[in-house]
């Protein structure tokens, strides 16, 4: 089943109100469809080693996936951020998550703000019992990433 909204002539504050009332419905099913069946817990997926939680940002640790969107730096690199996202909502959509807040290499006073991280937290995702990371790494879609103390080494190149 599909609604059409459709606004003729000058668009009047009702129609823009009802507008928004559709899409966060939209959304909020969306939502639904990323919940773990066995927790109350909704996450969103950002990008293949990104997620948000409860209006959090956590970038997952272990592994790194390709750049999305402008920040790639091929096609092919794109290409294969846009497969690990798809794979990361998939793993996600089949439910048993479990997403565990944990330290990030950032210096003392500094997780969580820009100057670590770019604001993010640290976060570690299983599936099924299953590190997600462990997951895409085996499948081809991301490379090990692990940083230690303060420090996180040079990324690999996708292109």
């Amino acid at each position: 089943m599909s609604t059409a909204i459709q606004f003729r002539g000058k668009p009047k504050a009702a129609s823009w109100a009802s507008a928004a009332i559709i899409v966060a419905a939209i959304l909020l099913g969306v939502a639904h469809l990323w919940s773990s069946p066995s927790s109350p817990i909704a996450i969103f997926p950002v990008d293949g080693d990104t997620v948000r939680h409860q209006g959090q940002i956590y970038r997952l640790v272990g592994f790194d996936t390709p750049e999305r969107g402008n920040k790639a730096r091929c096609e092919d690199e794109r290409r294969r951020a846009e497969a690990a996202t798809d794979r990361l909502r998939q793993l996600i959509a089949g439910g048993d998550t479990r997403l565990q807040r944990v330290a990030c290499a950032c210096r003392p006073g500094e997780e969580g703000t820009n100057r670590c991280n770019y604001g993010r937290l640290c976060g570690a995702l299983t599936i099924g019992g299953r590190d997600v990371g462990e997951i895409l790494i085996g499948e081809g879609l991301a490379h090990r990433y692990v940083c230690s103390g303060t420090r996180c080494p040079p990324r690999q190149r996708w292109c």
